[in-house]
């Protein structure tokens, strides 16, 4: 064995050559380092994130309109027959969620109601609609408003009411009136519609109640309540 040559792969260090750039110059290697990679963007993802959070917001806005919006609304608290003025103890104001197709009058306007007239007959517990209403004191077009005298033992036991719906007909040899036993001037029934009823009956003892029937009948209905032979038939009540 010979003394003077290193053995090799024994007490010699390997050191790796710097990488040579084409003008020569050595750069010493960089160790432990990566380079970075790119950052992707979805624009998908974000777009259907804008989408789902406006979603949301409609959604909120509106459960909100139909649980918490609720605004003041003119509300029936008494009966009022068709034809008859509103009083103040009619009506008050409640407070309702109000969606689409739901015809109220504002509660703001409650003094406004007061004074017309019902031209349909109104419930209590009913949200009033200005459909309802009219401005015209009865008779309307078409009607005329007639008094007829009536016995009281021909009136109903539970009484008449304004806005009751009844027929009038001709009772020929009841009673002893002026006309008795004459011909009827009322050949057939008419509808009319009570507008009112005196509470106190009149010198005769007889109670006078308001009709209104259609003008066309308006004098026949009038001549036979005259003769005293006449009745009045409930075929509905008012609400």
């Amino acid at each position: 064995m010979t003394t003077g040559q290193p053995v090799p792969g024994f007490g010699t260090a390997y050191y790796p050559e710097s990488d040579l750039q084409p003008n020569g110059s050595a750069v010493a290697p960089q160790l432990g380092r990566l380079r970075g990679l790119p950052r992707r963007r979805r624009p998908a993802m974000i777009a259907l994130s804008v989408a789902l959070v406006g979603a949301g917001i409609l959604v909120s806005a509106g459960l909100y309109q139909r649980a918490n919006h609720q605004v003041p609304v003119v509300l029936v608290t008494a009966a009022v027959p068709a034809g008859t003025a509103i009083t103040a103890a009619d009506v008050g104001t409640t407070t309702v969620a109000a969606g689409p197709g739901i015809e109220v009058i504002p509660g703001s306007q409650l003094q406004q109601v007061i004074g017309e007239i019902a031209a349909t007959s109104l419930r209590p517990g009913t949200l009033l609609a200005a459909s309802e209403l009219t401005t015209l004191q009865p008779p309307a077009l078409g009607q005329v408003l007639v008094p007829v005298p009536i016995k009281p033992s021909e009136l109903p036991a539970s009484g008449l009411f304004p806005g009751d719906h009844v027929l009038v007909v001709a009772t020929p040899g009841a009673g002893g009136g002026s006309g008795a036993g004459a011909a009827p001037v009322l050949t057939h029934p008419v509808a009319g519609l009570v507008q009112q009823v005196s509470n106190v009956p009149d010198q005769d003892g007889l109670d006078v109640v308001d009709l209104l029937v259609p003008a066309s009948a308006g004098t026949a209905v009038a001549q036979q309540a005259a003769t005293g032979q006449i009745a009045l038939i409930v075929t509905k009540r008012s609400p």
